[in-house]
């Protein structure tokens, strides 16, 4: 009788099936970084697999259509999905700004009515000190 040596041939299915598995996944993972368009041709071609095999498996198709779709919203884009701003930075980076502009305002506010004062009371105190100009008319005679 001969020994039973199928055990080998699945192993060696399986172990084929994982490197072609992880050819893919690096090659979506290369296109990404590289702002590259992400299509299953481009996935296919740069992993060595057929397109009818990323169709097949679930996970990488569903990755390779968001990806796609995200292209799609911002082809001028070349920054990888990964590295993309979240809709929630951008809340606090819009917050922190109206922070900001809520500070600048407040300090522009106070300056003004400092130099306002300072003026004011640079004014009053020439006003004082200073001899009436000759030729100046004196309002209260000119009313009269």
């Amino acid at each position: 009788m001969r020994a039973d040596n199928s055990q080998h041939i699945v192993d060696a299915a399986r172990r084929r099936s994982e490197y072609t598995r992880a050819k893919a996944v690096q090659a979506l993972r290369s296109l990404d970084l590289a702002g590259e368009p992400v299509t299953f041709e481009t996935v296919a071609k740069r992993a060595a697999v057929s397109r009818s095999w990323l169709y097949a498996q679930s996970d990488l198709r569903e990755e390779i259509e968001r990806l796609r779709a995200v292209h799609r919203r911002d082809p001028s884009s070349p920054v990888p999905a990964r590295q993309r701003t979240s809709d929630a930075s951008l809340r606090r980076r819009l917050e922190a700004a109206n922070a900001r502009i809520r500070r600048l305002t407040e300090e522009n506010q106070q300056l003004r009515e400092q130099l306002a004062r300072a003026l004011g009371e640079q004014r009053a105190a020439t006003t004082r000190t200073s001899p009436p100009r000759a030729g100046a008319s004196d309002p209260i005679s000119a009313c009269t």
